[in-house]
């Protein structure tokens, strides 16, 4: 898997990604301005290349992204074994398909979801 930023300058490279998933909660949807769809890579199968700004959005976990043209790229729980890398800069094809929605409860009131995905 190949993934980049919108300007190129940040780029990722991971032998596999184990698990997908949509992000309802409210600092996904500020972060990414509608909701925040990301693979999981294990710390030791991925290489991140450039110089990523980690902005630290709780007590529990971070987000990178590239500070030249401010694409959100990363979510990572402090201290955690994984990195989550946005779908949306995964180069095509990327093989994978969304799993599941999280943090539905506090989704968007301008939108549903209905494409019949897990949800919690």
């Amino acid at each position: 898997m190949k993934a980049q930023c919108l300007c190129g300058a940040v780029r990722v490279s991971a032998t596999e990604i184990k698990r997908t998933a949509a992000c309802h909660c409210s600092m996904c949807r500020r972060l990414s301005g509608h909701i925040w769809a990301s693979g999981v890579v294990m710390n030791e199968d991925i290489e991140i290349t450039g110089d990523v700004r980690w902005f630290a959005s709780s007590n529990k976990a971070e987000r990178g992204f590239c500070p030249t043209c401010g694409s959100a790229m990363f979510y990572r729980p402090i201290g955690g074994d994984h990195v989550a890398v946005a779908l949306g800069a995964i180069d095509m094809p990327t093989g994978l398909t969304l799993e599941k929605h999280i943090f539905t409860a506090d989704k968007g009131d301008y939108y549903d979801i209905a494409d019949g995905l897990p949800q919690t």
